[in-house]
């Protein structure tokens, strides 16, 4: 695969596949002080709702750097992202991300630090609401 940006798209997202609808991609960039990777979407692919946890800070920031996707969270819009977009998410947002259905879609995901950290994943993003998406 022809790389999107200047950041490698790593390997198939085994671990959290059964989050995500189609294929994604996962390269760790850094794992030291925070925890930041680029995230590659095929065509179509997008994650399941979710929420970042934390007992205090934590959430998390994407920095999109090629392709073009949607960032939506509940009860608002779907917003589209390009690159040199930036979303920050706070802890206890219930949202979704991934790529249009037409396009090849990266972005860095940047895990804000905080104490006790962690996802909660939701349901799907149906295929039918998605689809609305232009």
């Amino acid at each position: 695969m022809k790389e999107l940006s200047v950041f490698p798209t790593g390997e198939k997202n085994t671990a959290y596949a059964k989050y995500f609808i189609k294929q994604s991609y996962l390269y760790p960039l850094s794992t030291e002080q925070v925890h930041i990777s680029n995230v590659t979407f095929e065509p179509g692919c997008r994650n399941n709702w979710h929420v970042h946890t934390a007992k205090k800070g934590g959430g998390q920031i994407l920095i999109c750097t090629a392709g073009e996707g949607w960032y939506q969270e509940w009860g608002q819009p779907a917003r589209r992202l390009k690159p040199g977009d930036v979303v920050n998410i706070p802890t206890g947002v219930k949202h979704w991300h991934g790529a249009t259905k037409d396009s090849w879609f990266q972005h860095i995901a940047i895990a804000v630090p905080g104490e006790e950290c962690g996802n909660e994943w939701l349901e799907p993003v149906s295929d039918e609401d998605y689809s609305k998406l232009d």
